[in-house]
């Protein structure tokens, strides 16, 4: 049985303007993401080699040093869950561990996503909620269609 998920909150919408005031923050919270994700990944791959080799071992002289190391890797694993955490009280949704995010936002009266990958210099990019990262489509292909939306709109 699934763990009984938090009370959801209201759901934020961002305009492209918005998206884009929003990134230095963002930036920082994802650039600490992908950081954090490398930094607990490694130490899994420490540990899982550590501990297949310690299957072997007749006797094991670093157990309390693997100790160490699973406490380290699970306190670090804490970590990236709390940057992932404020990342969503934001209202942001972290859709991949190489720094994809996307914002929700209005267009044309229907639910879509402004979509940023960290190294991105702005929110340069939408795609339907179903559409993921394959279904990008840039914001400036939205200039000139008169669509009124003012999502496609890009601040100045």
């Amino acid at each position: 049985m699934a763990p009984p998920k938090p009370a959801e909150t209201k759901r934020r919408y961002f305009s492209v303007e918005e998206a884009n005031k929003t990134l230095p923050l963002v930036r920082a919270i994802v650039t600490d993401i992908v950081r954090q994700w490398h930094a607990v990944n490694d130490l899994k791959q420490r540990l899982s080699a550590v501990k297949s080799e310690r299957k072997r071992a007749s006797s094991d002289p670093y157990s309390e040093e693997l100790a160490q190391s699973q406490a380290e890797m699970e306190t670090e694993e804490e970590r990236l869950a709390s940057y992932i955490d404020e990342l969503t009280k934001l209202g942001v949704e972290l859709k991949g561990l190489d720094g994809l995010c996307d914002f929700y936002s209005i267009m044309d009266g229907r639910e879509v996503f402004l979509c940023w990958r960290l190294g991105e210099p702005e929110v340069l990019h939408w795609h339907e909620l179903n559409a993921g990262v394959a279904g990008r489509k840039t914001l400036a292909s939205l200039a000139g269609t008169g669509s009124g939306s003012g999502v496609g709109k890009r601040p100045h």
